[in-house]
């Protein structure tokens, strides 16, 4: 009886030696950093998506995961502050929402993994080395691709007859890329692009003032955190200047630029949860390839439409993924 006591504890010993990572994991609580330049609130539209995606993985709030909010309210001074302190507590890893963040997570640690939701060109942006090779502690997705640029301009020929000079209204840095492909995509197509630089408020009404002597007849405006705090003035003049707008998320649309095309940004971030599991069952970011994106929405705004005396034709609003009337 005795010896049979004993193989029964010397196999249960030799069980839980052969799994101690399994038996820790499943113990561990993990602590999930979130950093975002504006707030939670308005960035409620990424940050619920990332956590369904975590709850479908089987993570659970204050059961085996806990996350931590650092929000900067469109202070940019205040990020590398908060992103110390999401290295100073130790979190897991750091979803970051926005790129101007990823640079000031980068700056804060080398060695806590970093995930982009949807984010601009990290490539350019020197924050991974490479898509299919990020190296470092950065990896997650992209909401740029190569041709929407063109695809945007195809839209906005398709909807409205006559688009041969094209306003760009751009902001950041990050949006000097998206910009040049545009332009590439644009001399393809016949069209003339206007490009007008907009960083402060008092610049906006020169913009439109600049583009009405240009002779624009529509409009693109690239997505910025700049922009879209602006984002109600800009579009009134828009629609008082009679220009047909085209701009990058639905959220855009929603607010009353015309139409929209671009990646189905939520996704991205539920795509950012799968990161975030693989990283936490030991994955390196380095390895772990930059994704672009793959959905894409048309979004069209009949209201706007009407403000701007434009039909738009039945087979055209036929592709949109949806349409506000």
């Amino acid at each position: 009886m005795r010896r049979n006591i004993i193989i029964l504890i010397m196999a249960f010993t030799a069980l839980i030696s052969a799994h101690p990572t399994d038996a820790q994991q499943a113990d561990k609580v993990y602590r999930i950093g979130i950093l975002t330049g504006g707030s939670v609130s308005t960035a409620k539209r990424n940050i619920d998506p990332f956590l369904e995606g975590l709850r479908e993985l089987g993570y659970v709030e204050g059961k085996n995961i806990v996350i931590e909010y650092r929000q900067a309210e469109r202070k940019r001074d205040r990020l590398p502050g908060l992103a110390a302190e999401l290295v100073r507590i130790k979190v897991d890893v750091i979803l970051v929402v926005g790129t101007r963040p990823i640079a000031v997570a980068k700056q804060a640690t080398s060695t806590i993994p970093i995930v982009a939701g949807g984010a601009g060109d990290l490539v350019r942006a020197g924050l991974v080395a490479s898509l299919a090779q990020p190296g470092g502690n950065i990896t997650g997705s992209t909401r740029m691709a190569t041709e929407l640029g063109g695809k945007r301009i195809e839209l906005l020929q398709e909807a409205v007859s006559k688009v041969s000079r094209v306003g760009v209204i751009w902001s950041t840095r990050q949006d000097r890329e998206e910009l040049r492909e545009t332009e590439t995509a644009a001399r393809q197509l016949g069209v003339k692009i206007l490009p007008v630089k907009v960083r402060d408020p008092n610049e906006i009404q020169s913009a439109y003032v600049a583009m009405a002597r240009e002779r624009a007849d529509a409009l693109i405006i690239l997505h910025s955190g700049f922009a879209y705090t602006h984002r109600r003035q800009l579009l009134e003049l828009a629609a008082n200047n009679r220009l047909p707008s085209m701009c990058e998320e639905s959220r855009w649309t929603k607010a009353g630029c015309l139409m929209s095309y671009g990646p189905d940004v939520p996704y991205l971030y539920r795509r950012a949860a799968v990161y975030v599991d693989k990283i936490l069952k030991g994955a390196k970011p380095a390895d772990l390839p930059v994704e672009q994106p793959t959905r894409f929405e048309l979004i069209i705004n009949l209201k706007t439409a009407k403000k701007l005396g434009l039909t738009i034709p039945p087979q055209f609003l036929a592709l949109a993924n949806k349409v506000i009337k």
